[in-house]
């Protein structure tokens, strides 16, 4: 027997998020000088600004592979800039850019946001080596610098209400390897709706071919790599004796 429930008692939906790319794919060639992730979508309920009350928010965020680094510190002796001390992180993020239509710290609660680890500050960076607290900020400094760590730069753009799109920056310096695209609904302070999308960015043409050799023959790259060095100085000294 059917019994029909009150209208309080009827199961809630989940929210609704459709998000997608347009492109599952990017290829790095010899003449690659950057491009750009761009992520679309729409929500069921109304995008507005984080000072509309009961308007949903977006967050979108694009990871790229962990990679070892080391960070050294340049110290003067003598008169001569020497390496110093250095530490290391063995998890860093290749690529990290975050967009939204607000900022972070005000569409979430700060307890949200802590667990999520949404923010440059709030990246789990275990630091091996040397303790000194100067070597996390050198870290996000030079990953800022470079292109490849992207914190708020660009707002998600919203049209019609519902319908939004992020281009998030992709600098020539990329590191090949699976990309991870999260968009997240945000809602009262809180994620309701998450959606994961895979982006892949591989090596194509002349340049994957030169990377097979350098991972593959490492002594034939590194010969090479001479051979062409000393060509090109040679080549450098006829010209200017000429000129």
């Amino acid at each position: 027997m059917l019994v029909a429930l009150p209208a309080h008692a009827q199961p809630m939906a989940p929210p609704v998020l459709a998000a997608e790319l347009s492109a599952r794919r990017i290829e790095v060639t010899t003449a690659f000088t950057g491009g750009e992730i761009l992520v679309f979508g729409a929500t069921e309920r109304l995008i507005g600004s984080p000072e509309m009350a009961g308007s949903d928010q977006v967050l979108v965020l694009a990871t790229g592979p962990d990679r070892p680094l080391v960070v050294r510190e340049k110290v003067q002796s003598l008169g001569i800039w020497m390496n110093g001390p250095s530490a290391r992180f063995n998890r860093v993020p290749a690529y990290w850019a975050i967009a939204g239509t607000g900022r972070v710290a005000e569409l979430l609660s700060p307890d949200e946001r802590a667990d999520l680890r949404l923010g440059l500050d709030l990246l789990p960076l275990v630091q091996l080596g040397a303790r000194g607290a100067q070597f996390r900020p050198a870290l996000v400094e030079l990953k800022q610098k470079a292109g490849l760590w992207v914190d708020e730069a660009v707002p998600v753009q919203v049209s019609g209400g519902r319908l939004f799109h992020a281009r998030l920056p992709v600098p020539s310096t990329v590191v090949t390897g699976e990309y991870r695209v999260q968009v997240l609904l945000v809602r009262a302070g809180r994620v309701v709706a998450r959606q994961e999308l895979r982006l892949d960015v591989v090596r194509s043409g002349t340049a994957a071919w030169i990377a097979d050799i350098a991972r593959g023959m490492p002594v034939l790259y590194g010969l090479a790599c001479i051979v062409l060095a000393a060509f090109a100085g040679w080549l450098g000294s006829v010209l200017f004796r000429r000129g």
